[in-house]
């Protein structure tokens, strides 16, 4: 009996370590295949290695990703973080893309120009504007570019956040009634749409710049600025909203 209840023993711990999940089941890719300037494996002031540290420190596995996305190259990771893309995702990527989130996946955007990842946020159910966000509240250093946000609504990424500050931010729209604005600007936000300098009543609202999503069993967070999370500007409630993302990828 001793020598069958050990063995029991075994077959459970056993069973146990493959039911855990392990660190690929944790792994955080960062896209570097899109023309990404800014990089979680350089130390610069604009870069990202402060944000991957965070995410590691977390208890997540960081890697990168430069190959096109597929069902096969996005295999094994729990999360995926475009950040700062120049460059366009092929129609077959946008649908793996999709396919990720839909089985479960997690996946984080902020965007540097917008237009690249166009094709990609309308797939999610999001639009952007045609122009970067000058605001009237809030404003950093009295440059209308940079601004501070504290509209917020509940997620798990912005909890026990009071703001977070924008450098230079896309307005997002939310198509459809499964994606919600979770952080918006003051009313008297605008965009210079006709390029005279000049604030009109009709480019002036409140416009969101962090939308999130649930696609499948998975979710979506977009943010209309990557300078969030750059290693110049991740202090404060900056830092404590990539703590909360850390959270929310793994």
């Amino acid at each position: 009996m001793a020598g069958i209840s050990k063995l029991m023993s075994i077959l459970v711990l056993a069973w146990l370590a493959f039911a855990t999940p392990g660190e690929a089941a944790q792994k955080v890719l960062f896209d570097t295949g899109h023309g990404e300037r800014f990089k979680i494996t350089d130390e610069g002031p604009l870069q990202l290695s402060g944000l991957a540290e965070i995410i590691q420190a977390a208890g997540a596995k960081i890697d990168t990703i430069d190959r096109p996305f597929s069902d096969a190259t996005l295999a094994g990771a729990h999360a995926l973080v475009i950040s700062g893309a120049f460059t366009a995702l092929h129609p077959h990527e946008i649908e793996a893309v999709a396919r990720f989130i839909e089985g479960g996946g997690k996946v984080a955007i902020m965007l540097h120009i917008a237009p690249p990842l166009a094709a990609l946020l309308n797939r999610l159910q999001v639009s952007h504007t045609n122009g970067a966000i000058l605001e009237r509240q809030n404003v950093i250093e009295n440059e209308p570019l940079r601004f501070r946000v504290d509209r917020l609504s509940d997620h798990p990424v912005l909890r026990g956040v009071s703001g977070f500050s924008l450098n230079g931010a896309w307005g997002l729209i939310n198509n459809d009634e499964t994606v919600r604005v979770v952080a918006a600007t003051s009313p008297r936000a605008w965009i210079d749409l006709n390029r005279d300098k000049v604030q009109a009543a009709e480019e002036t609202a409140s416009f969101g710049v962090a939308v999130t999503g649930e696609v499948g069993k998975g979710g979506f967070i977009v943010f209309g600025d990557d300078a969030i999370f750059q290693n110049k500007f991740l202090e404060g409630d900056n830092k404590a909203l990539a703590s909360n993302l850390a959270g929310w990828l793994k």
